[in-house]
């Protein structure tokens, strides 16, 4: 009888231990994405889940769809929940420079 309440003892603890390592973070990551998915308004640029980069041209709350405009001209229908975030030219620099081992460029003044 010991050995089985140890057994559930130690399953509950990697029960625990799993939910607060894996589930909990992926959850808070999810309500994130959804609140910027709330925020976004038509001009915005954005990026998608596929790594496109388009403007916001309209967005169909109700059937969770956004039109984006991907080039002159070229509107596509994606999920909302595909728009991750938001599009900064220079943080997208940054983060390369730093996954090729470069160290951040000082800025110049002119």
């Amino acid at each position: 009888m010991p050995e089985f309440v140890i057994l559930g003892l130690v399953m509950i603890l990697a029960l625990g231990a799993y939910w607060s390592l894996v589930i909990f973070p992926r959850q808070r990551d999810f309500q994130k994405q959804q609140k910027y998915v709330r925020t976004l308004n038509t001009g915005d640029e954005m990026i998608t889940y596929g790594g496109i980069i388009g403007r916001v041209i309209e967005i169909d709350a109700e059937h969770g769809i956004a039109h984006v405009e991907i080039a002159d001209g070229v509107v596509v229908r994606v999920l909302a929940a595909a728009l991750v975030r938001p599009y900064d030219p220079e943080e997208l620099a940054e983060s390369i420079r730093k996954a090729n081992g470069e160290r951040a460029q000082p800025e110049t003044e002119q």
